[in-house]
C-alpha cells in the first residue's frame, strides 16, 4: 500500500462503542485496514498537542491525520476512513453531502458529550 494513502487514526480506547466500531472498522476494511494506525487518544497526548491538537478536543470528535501530516477532524475523519472500504464508500458520499453535515454533526457531537459526562470524564 503507498505510503499516501497511510492514515493514523486517533480515537478514544476508553470508549466501547469506539471499540467495537475500531474491530468492525477493521473486519469490514479487510487488507486496506492495513493502511491505518489506530492511536488510542488517552495515551498519546504529547504527540496529539505536538500536531497542535488538544487532547480534550480529541477526545469530543475523531481526527485523523495523514500521511501528508493534514489533519481531518469529525465528520471529514470519518469520510477519510469509509472510502477507503468499497462497502462503505456510498455511506462517505452520503455524509459528505453539504445539506447532511451539519445535521450528522451536531448529533454526533451531543451522542458524544453526553457519554463522556455518563462516563465522568467530561469537566
Amino acid at each position: 500500500m503507498p505510503n499516501e494513502s497511510r492514515l493514523k487514526v486517533f480515537y478514544d480506547g476508553a470508549c466501547p462503542v469506539c471499540q467495537r466500531d475500531r474491530t468492525r472498522y477493521e473486519r469490514w476494511a479487510g487488507e486496506a485496514g492495513s493502511g491505518v494506525k489506530w492511536c488510542d487518544l488517552n495515551q498519546n497526548h504529547e504527540t496529539l498537542r505536538a500536531k497542535g491538537i488538544d487532547p480534550q478536543a480529541a477526545l469530543l470528535s475523531l481526527h485523523v491525520e495523514t500521511e501528508k501530516g493534514e489533519i481531518r477532524e469529525g465528520i471529514e475523519a470519518y469520510i477519510a476512513l469509509m472510502r477507503r472500504v468499497p462497502r462503505l464508500k456510498p455511506l462517505a458520499w452520503l455524509i459528505g453531502l453539504p445539506v447532511l453535515k451539519p445535521v450528522l454533526r451536531f448529533g454526533y457531537d451531543y451522542w458524544v458529550k453526553r457519554r463522556l459526562k455518563r462516563e465522568g470524564r467530561l469537566p
